[in-house]
């Protein structure tokens, strides 16, 4: 018979309760408020829940914190918005036209993550780039190689829809090779750790 963990417990009441605050969980499900504050610090800072407001109480005492599960949590239906959406915008155009499209697509997300900067070194500026890039969940970290760096993604933040849609690898390099000012092309997908990563030749 499975084990149910406390914090699988936890997200349990949360998914009953929608808010509540530590000593609240605590009653319900009969543990103290220091062992599920414990537990609360551990997915907040996986993401599973998040803090909705600090209820501060008139008088002595620290205030109530209220938590709730995180929109991650939760779910979306995103994947498939995004599958269709692609399918139907790109599959009735030109290949030419459709190459126009993906990198059109780049464009939008190099405004997210913000154009590269030629004055500064070439190494702080890959460096750079790479923390931008984690901010929209690519894992990704880059390297030196005999014939030029490599920028290596640990995670394709479009992994459920990729193998439907093999153009977001093609926006994937012209995102790379506007932000760097070089030629991005993508070279392999390799096994790292258990885990499939693209890698991505750059050349000047």
């Amino acid at each position: 018979m499975p084990v149910t963990t406390a914090r699988q417990k936890i997200l349990t009441y949360f998914k009953k309760q929608r808010v509540a605050s530590a000593a609240q969980i605590g009653r319900g499900l009969n543990m103290s408020a220091a062992t599920v504050r414990h537990h609360l610090s551990i997915m907040l800072a996986d993401g599973r829940i998040e803090m909705l407001e600090e209820n501060r109480k008139s008088g002595r005492g620290r205030p109530v914190k209220l938590y709730k599960l995180s929109e991650k949590t939760l779910g979306d239906n995103l994947a498939l918005l995004s599958d269709a959406v692609l399918r139907e915008w790109l599959n009735g155009l030109s290949p030419s036209k459709r190459e126009e499209a993906v990198k059109k697509i780049a464009k939008a997300l190099i405004s997210q993550i913000g154009a590269g900067q030629p004055e500064v070194p070439a190494a702080k500026r890959l460096a750079i780039v790479v923390e931008k890039l984690n901010t929209l969940h690519y894992q990704a970290r880059w390297e030196a190689g005999a014939e030029g760096p490599r920028i290596l993604f640990g995670h394709c933040p479009y992994a459920v829809i990729i193998k439907d849609h093999p153009e977001l690898c093609q926006m994937d390099s012209e995102m790379l090779s506007s932000v760097l000012q070089s030629t991005a092309r993508q070279t392999a997908k390799i096994a790292v750790n258990g885990a499939a990563a693209c890698v991505f030749a750059l050349r000047k």
